[in-house]
C-alpha cells in the first residue's frame, strides 16, 4: 500500500518544539512503514523523518505567518494543498491519502477525482459549523477520542469510522532513570484551555513545587515574552494567550515554588516529566486529543485531571490516576498521587497508546476504507 500522508506546511515532522499534529504524525510514519507501508509524505522541506518520498512547497515550517491576519496567510495553505492535489492528478500511484490539514484538506480532496481519503480530525469541532455541519460526504473521518465525535455536528458523525487514540514512541521504550521528586508538571501550550492558572492556584494552596513547560505563543522564555509585551505595535502583543499568561499564570510565578520553563524537548522533557509526583490536567475545555495525558502514562507518572473530554477515556481513575469534577478535588486527588503504581501506568501505556496499536488501527481503518472505494 502506498499512502500519501498529508501533514500540512505549519511545521517540520517531527516539530522541532512543540507541535501536536506534527508529532502525531512522526509516531505513526515509522510504524506504518514497518508494517510494509510506503509513505509519500506532503510537508515542508526540514522533515526530518524517514519516508520513502517528500513533497514540500516551503523549506521551513509556516506556523508564524499564522499570527498574521487572514488575508496575509490563507495562501499557505492553499498553496502546499494544490501542490498535493497536483500531485495526485499526476500520478497513478496513490492508493490513499491520509489527511491532516484542517479544513482546507477536505474541502480541497473532496473536489478531486482521487485516491480515497481518510481525514484524521485532530481539534475543536465546533470552529467551522458550516463546513462540518455539510460535511463531503465522499471523505471518511477519524476522531482521537470518542467524546470528540460525540460533540461532532451529525454530517461529521455519518463520515466517522470510529476513534484511534493517540500514540507516543515513549511508549514503546524504558523510561529514563531517574529520581521522583516532589514537584507537580503541567505539560502543554500555555493558554487557558489547558488552565495553568488553575494548576498554579492548587499547588499555592497545597504547598507543592510547580512546574509550567511549554510556550506561549511560541515563546519560550520570559525576555521574549517581555519584548512582546512592551511593544503596543507588536502583532502578538494582545494575543489571547500572551495576556492569558501576564495576567492569570505570571502573578504566581516567583522562581522557586512556581516556575515556567517554557517549551521543553527530547530527554529534558522526559526528564523533568518522569520526575515529577504526578502530572496535572485542569483542562477548561473538552480535550480532544490527550497526547501530554499518554506522554505521563508512558512515563510512569500519575496523570491528574478534571472529568472533561477524552481524560475519561486515557486514565483508569483509581488504578493509573484520578479523575476530579472540581478544583477541590483536583487538589485532594493530586495529594494522593503516590498511591498509583508507576508500573500500571507504564502498562497501560504499552498495551494502549504505543505507536504499533496506533499504526495497526489506522491500517484497519485504511482497509475500510479502501473497501468502500471498491464497492
Amino acid at each position: 500500500m502506498k499512502v500519501l500522508v498529508n501533514s500540512g506546511p505549519w511545521l517540520a515532522v517531527p516539530p522541532p518544539g512543540y507541535g501536536g499534529i506534527e508529532n502525531v504524525v512522526a509516531t505513526l510514519i515509522p510504524a506504518l512503514r514497518e508494517r510494509g507501508v510506503e509513505v509519500v509524505l506532503a510537508s515542508v522541506g526540514s522533515s526530518a523523518v524517514e519516508v520513502d518520498e517528500l513533497l514540500a512547497v516551503y523549506d521551513d515550517g509556516m506556523f508564524a505567518e499564522l499570527q498574521k491576519p487572514y488575508n496575509q496567510v490563507t495562501g499557505v495553505a492553499h498553496a502546499h494543498q494544490a501542490r498535493v492535489a497536483a500531485e495526485l492528478r499526476a500520478r497513478d500511484d496513490i492508493d490513499l491519502v491520509h489527511d491532516h490539514v484542517e479544513v482546507v484538506g477536505p474541502a480541497v480532496l473532496a473536489a478531486l477525482d482521487g485516491p480515497p481519503v481518510l481525514h484524521t480530525l485532530h481539534w475543536d469541532l465546533r470552529k467551522h459549523p458550516a463546513f462540518y455541519g455539510a460535511f463531503p460526504r465522499s471523505i471518511a473521518v477519524n476522531g482521537v477520542s470518542r467524546s470528540q465525535l460525540v460533540r461532532a455536528p451529525e454530517a461529521l458523525r455519518a463520515a466517522s469510522l470510529g476513534a484511534v487514540h493517540l500514540a507516543t514512541p515513549l511508549a514503546a521504550g524504558p523510561p529514563p532513570r531517574v529520581r521522583r521528586d516532589e514537584h507537580v508538571v503541567v505539560m502543554g501550550r500555555v493558554c487557558a484551555l489547558k488552565g495553568q492558572h488553575v494548576a498554579a492556584r492548587i499547588c499555592q494552596k497545597l504547598g507543592l513545587p510547580l512546574v509550567l513547560a511549554g510556550p506561549v505563543c511560541g515563546r519560550n522564555t520570559a525576555a521574549e515574552l517581555d519584548a512582546v509585551a512592551q511593544d503596543p505595535y507588536h502583532p502578538l502583543s494582545s494575543h489571547p494567550d500572551v495576556r492569558y499568561h501576564l495576567d492569570q499564570v505570571a502573578p504566581y510565578l516567583d522562581g522557586d515554588l512556581a516556575r515556567w520553563v517554557g517549551g521543553v524537548e527530547g530527554e529534558e522533557r522526559d526528564r523533568l516529566y518522569a520526575s515529577a509526583r504526578a502530572a496535572l490536567f485542569p483542562i477548561q475545555w473538552d480535550e480532544p486529543g490527550g497526547t501530554a495525558v499518554v506522554e505521563a502514562l508512558a512515563l510512569g507518572v500519575p496523570p491528574v485531571g478534571l472529568r472533561r473530554g477524552c481524560l475519561p477515556e486515557l486514565i483508569d481513575h483509581g488504578r493509573t490516576g484520578f479523575l476530579a469534577d472540581t478544583e477541590e478535588e483536583l487538589a485532594e486527588w493530586l495529594l494522593r498521587a503516590g498511591e498509583i503504581d508507576p508500573e500500571e501506568c507504564r502498562a497501560e501505556a504499552r498495551r494502549r497508546f504505543s505507536p504499533s496499536v496506533m499504526a495497526e488501527r489506522y491500517l484497519a481503518l485504511y482497509e475500510r476504507v479502501l473497501a468502500a472505494r471498491q464497492a
